[in-house]
């Protein structure tokens, strides 16, 4: 075999190793460095290097040099030495020796000044030079074949440089948007942000805090829509752990069969339908932390397998035999009097005892009511943001008719509503006559008197209007028009006139 036949079997095997490399799924440089060392060892061209272009200053970057403990801070401009050279010319270079290049800057001190030097254009298109490709082969002998065979290489790396660039610079986006949403979760969900300043919240607001700083299992409990999914979110993005997965889980919303493979995983033919291995919430929230919500509801015989991962920390998935092991804190919670559960026999004692490590109780509404005006100007911001930033506002009239009723339905209720209530309302002002409408004061005699509250209006405050000014003594005056004049220093007969034309409606009280 002649040098000229050796030099192709050589180029075609160098070519496909090449394509190899493309075609896998490392990084960038990654990708450059073993294209680099290919040339080395198969093509016998020295001391590669690849240079890439920076799009904002017109300047070569120093990528990737098969050689050690190189700068790869050192910048090429457009003309300098033989790269820049090559990039301000956009053709391939060719020195049958290196010494007799007066063009040559020995930035890198890697070069043998007695061997040749080829340089090839990395081109994305027909007008964009992305990068440089340069080698040294170890003999001058065919150099022009040589030449076009360095231009090839260049070629197939342009393609992989502009996708892998393309890629990376996704993959930053997504990073740089991934860390944004997690601020801006962190942020929504701060203790701060849990709205309440009664002195039941208050005790909630010591334990949750206290919780956080600990990896250890929590139950909440309180009735349907007091916030205990909030408080599952306070806790996990305020703890250690804020930076793992966070998952959520209705267990009242699934069968037990559905209920184990959804929590657990399972392999493939684990079942019917069960066409390829699954891994389980337990599995994909490790490091992290679950939140269970109704666990009241789930059946005697599941208990007894979520207690071995509560004690052990270890599971199976449906279907297999290998015991796998997460690390995660679970956060429980319920409406369900479960101590009641436990005497009836409906609810396994030890696995009572396991969740119940740390109670929180979210108290009702009705027991802070106080907490009503907070809430609903906070719950009337983010139904604003609904309805594209349309501005709402509520008045003390209609938040005294809020304090006043019994909210069965707890915060859930407070926000159907206020949202009915925004609805209904045709500039945004939601008053007493708009929360009347919703049929909401048919419904205060359900609370007792002794949980009837009201707020404290000062009558001369001049941020209420006249109409709010005179409905608030109506109400303080429990609506005898004639006391209420004596509070506005007022006549009968100028209340009267007064209530006729601020069109204030006596029968709706």
């Amino acid at each position: 075999m002649n040098d000229r036949c050796y030099l192709i079997e050589t180029e075609l095997e160098t070519l496909f190793k090449v394509s190899q490399i493309l075609n896998g799924t490392l990084e960038l440089r990654a990708t450059l460095r073993q294209i680099l060392q290919v040339l080395h060892t198969e093509a016998n061209m020295l001391s590669g290097m690849v240079t890439l272009r920076d799009m904002t200053n017109d300047s070569l970057s120093v990528c990737e040099v098969h050689a050690e403990n190189i700068d790869t801070s050192i910048k090429y401009k457009a003309g300098e030495g033989l790269v820049g050279t090559i990039l301000d010319a956009e053709m391939t270079l060719v020195v049958d020796k290196l010494s007799d290049e007066p063009r040559f800057a020995s930035r890198l001190d890697i070069y043998d000044m007695e061997l040749p030097f080829i340089g090839s254009p990395i081109m994305a298109d027909e007008s964009q030079v992305v990068g440089v490709l340069t080698v040294q082969p170890d003999n001058a002998e065919f150099l022009g074949e040589k030449a076009r065979f360095l231009e090839m290489i260049a070629k197939l790396i342009a393609h992989s440089v502009n996708t892998l660039r393309t890629i990376e610079k996704k993959h930053e986006e997504l990073t740089t948007e991934r860390d944004n949403l997690k601020q801006t979760l962190v942020k929504n969900y701060r203790f701060e942000n849990i709205i309440g300043h009664s002195e039941p919240m208050l005790k909630v607001f010591d334990v949750i805090r206290q919780v956080a700083k600990w990896n250890t299992t929590v139950l909440i409990r309180g009735e349907s829509g007091t916030g205990k999914e909030v408080v599952a979110n306070a806790i996990h993005f305020n703890s250690s752990c804020s930076n793992g997965p966070f998952l959520k889980l209705n267990c009242a919303a699934l069968p037990d069969t559905l209920l184990e493979s959804e929590l657990f995983g399972h392999e493939k033919g684990a079942f019917s339908g069960a066409v390829s291995m699954r891994k389980g919430r337990f599995e994909l929230a490790d490091n992290g932390t679950i939140f269970l919500d109704e666990i009241g509801e789930i059946s005697a015989s599941f208990q007894a397998k979520l207690l071995r991962i509560l004690q052990e920390g270890e599971f199976e998935r449906v279907g297999g035999s290998k015991t796998l092991t997460t690390n995660i804190r679970i956060i429980a919670a319920t409406n369900r009097n479960l101590e009641q559960a436990v005497a009836n026999g409906t609810f396994r004692e030890d696995l009572y005892y396991r969740l119940n490590v740390m109670p929180i109780h979210m108290p009702a509404l009705r027991d802070r009511i106080v907490d009503i005006p907070e809430l609903s100007k906070f719950l009337l911001d983010r139904l604003s943001r609904q309805q594209g930033g349309r501005p709402l506002e509520i008045k003390e009239s209609a938040l005294r008719i809020l304090m006043k009723y019994n909210w069965p339905g707890n915060v859930r209720e407070l926000a159907n509503r206020l949202e009915r209530a925004a609805i209904m309302s045709h500039d945004g002002i939601i008053d007493r006559d708009v929360i009347s409408l919703s049929g909401l004061d048919d419904k205060i005699n359900l609370a007792p008197a002794s949980q009837q509250q009201t707020l404290n209006v000062d009558l001369q405050d001049e941020n209420l209007d006249d109409r709010e000014r005179v409905i608030a003594a109506l109400e303080q005056s429990g609506w005898v028009q004639a006391k209420a004049a004596r509070l506005l220093n007022m006549t009968p007969r100028q209340i009267a006139y007064r209530i006729q034309t601020l069109n204030i409606n006596l029968k709706q009280i």
